[in-house]
């Protein structure tokens, strides 16, 4: 077996300094320093493509742009990189996102993978006409997955849920392949709709044993469906030649945090609905000190970014170790991030992967032994 890395579109701008935003927060003012042009955002489609990364996660929401038509635009400069658009159900009908992901596979040659986000924050939602609270938005998600799922293998789908109705639908040309589909929630009915639905869970960056926990309930859920889910884990990364290079470079970075932006953000975030970020806040509790909450994972980014808020940060050799710490707990998907995300990309896919595939835990997408050359300068 072969681990599985993703990199990330930054769709709301990039940075040498970390852009913040989501779960109803605004992207900060760094992220206008490089704008998500299609043009930038394929420089870094096509570096993950060819450092050996499988995929590239999209995100979804008001701070950034629309994950459907910038990955559409992004695939034409790339040919093998798989594209993970977040995308919320309850926005669109579910015949028509059946239909949209049965063309984006057509158009790009089956490279479409679907992140499923239910939409943890309410304020948000309206501003989409979305007037559902948090938990019949999970209900919600189970039926148009069901949907979903049944129009993707050929059905003819009649159903009458209680927040879904259709009648006679149907596709005329079915995805194929038909997209895997990731998801994530740590709420009690987020794991209902995994166990019954998904294919990836993902989790965001807790300390191994928090992980080890949510992957244990999952799973006991997914059999219980009689099922089998995939996991993974969403991550920043800072690695360097030396720990003290990657730790100054995560100093750097925080250094650069105003402290008004801080409280600003974590007033917001406080608010959340989501059971997963009031997780992430708890990692740092707004403090700038004692952010290493386990050995080369650092909590700091969650002090000026909604969602993911933690970064593995050490050596080439620490880095390659926490992941696979993380794989031994059942972890076989990576979705990793970094500012700015096309410098980042080239530290990770020289420095780590070939770590990684000389200890046997990783192998090029496209069969390739040897290490790609960086087309872009470093700045340490």
């Amino acid at each position: 077996m072969s681990l599985v890395f993703h990199w990330f579109l930054p769709t709301n701008g990039d940075s040498r300094h970390v852009v913040g935003g989501g779960h109803g927060t605004p992207a900060t003012a760094s992220g206008r320093d490089r704008p998500p042009t299609v043009a930038y955002l394929s420089q870094i489609a096509k570096a993950a493509e060819d450092l050996g990364f499988v995929g590239a996660l999209t995100p979804t929401g008001a701070w950034c742009e629309d994950a459907w038509l910038t990955t559409a635009m992004v695939s034409r400069h790339t040919e093998r990189l798989k594209f993970l658009v977040a995308f919320r159900p309850g926005f669109v009908s579910p015949t028509l996102a059946a239909q949209m992901a049965a063309t984006f596979q057509r158009g790009t040659g089956g490279r479409l993978l679907l992140n499923v986000v239910t939409g943890g924050e309410s304020h948000e939602q309206r501003a989409y006409g979305d007037f559902l609270d948090k938990d019949d938005r999970y209900r919600r998600t189970g039926e148009f997955l069901e949907i979903v799922r049944g129009l993707w293998e050929g059905k003819t789908v009649d159903l009458a849920g209680e927040y879904l109705r259709v009648e006679d639908a149907r596709l005329a040309r079915v995805p194929d392949p038909v997209p895997e589909v990731y998801f994530g929630g740590s709420s009690t009915l987020a794991g209902e709709v995994a166990a019954r639905h998904v294919d990836v869970y993902l989790t965001w960056g807790e300390p191994p044993a928090q992980v080890a926990e949510k992957i244990a309930w999952i799973r006991g859920l997914a059999e219980r469906q009689g099922r089998r889910l995939r996991f993974g884990i969403r991550l920043h990364v800072i690695t360097r030649d030396t720990s003290a290079q990657a730790w100054a470079e995560a100093e750097r970075l925080l250094a650069g945090f105003d402290p008004e932006t801080v409280r600003s953000v974590q007033t917001g975030l406080a608010r959340s609905e989501s059971e997963g970020q009031q997780r992430m806040l708890a990692l740092h509790g707004g403090r700038r000190d004692a952010l290493e909450i386990h050995p080369n994972l650092w909590a700091g980014i969650g002090l000026v970014r909604g969602g993911a808020g933690t970064a593995l940060v050490g050596s080439h050799d620490e880095v390659a170790t926490r992941i696979k710490e993380y794989a031994a707990l059942g972890i076989e998907e990576f979705v990793l991030s970094g500012y700015p995300h096309l410098e980042e990309a080239y530290w990770f896919g020289e420095g780590v992967l070939p770590r990684l595939a000389a200890d046997g835990v990783w192998r090029h997408p496209a069969g390739r032994t040897e290490t790609p050359t960086a087309q872009v300068p470093f700045a340490s």
